[in-house]
């Protein structure tokens, strides 16, 4: 495995449509494992092949371990990812994103969706994911789309952390301060 640039905003890949993958096996695999050690570094909750400047329709995420439930960390890959069914019901929640570093935004999305795609090999799967994994579901999504955070967030709440929220981050939050020393302002780019 190795660990992949992800490229931040300003990079023209990230605002391109994602194409379908079609061609199934060993490299594809790679490519996944690569991104999912990648996702794990950075430190991020999700990650999009388009960050990695791959413009193929490929996502990972890992929802993170429950420690007072438990539970471990749920890790997902899925290969030409749609949603194809979602709730009504949406809720405003806050997001970053390891291609804008060290900014947050409140967004509106989905509370339960429906996903269907494929694995690494092409066998077919689908889920039905529910609150922040929904969120982290479409967030990753939307990249296949050149759709960022910033395009569905509320502009009013788009903000830098600041030094004492980095400290003491977690969730989206921790992703975004992990990255905040490379990081500029989205009105830059």
């Amino acid at each position: 495995m190795a660990i992949r640039e992800i490229i931040t905003l300003g990079h023209p890949t990230l605002r391109q449509k994602a194409r379908k993958v079609t061609r199934f096996g060993p490299e594809l695999k790679q490519l996944i494992d690569d991104m999912v050690e990648t996702m794990r570094v950075a430190p991020g909750v999700g990650l999009a092949a388009p960050q990695v400047n791959i413009p193929e329709r490929i996502i990972v995420l890992e929802l993170p371990a429950d420690e007072e439930e438990g539970l471990p960390a749920e890790l997902y890959t899925y290969v030409n990812p749609e949603i194809v069914k979602v709730s009504r019901e949406t809720e405003a929640g806050e997001e970053g994103c390891l291609s804008i570093p060290g900014y947050l935004g409140e967004v509106d999305r989905h509370v339960e969706i429906l996903v269907r795609g494929q694995d690494a090999y092409g066998k077919p799967q689908r889920i039905k994911a529910y609150d922040y994994l929904a969120r982290i579901f479409q967030h990753e999504i939307d990249h296949l789309d050149g759709v960022l955070f910033i395009d569905k967030a509320d502009p009013a709440t788009i903000r830098k952390l600041t030094a004492e929220e980095a400290a003491t981050a977690t969730g989206e939050a921790a992703e975004a301060a992990a990255l905040m020393d490379r990081s500029e302002t989205p009105a830059q780019q």
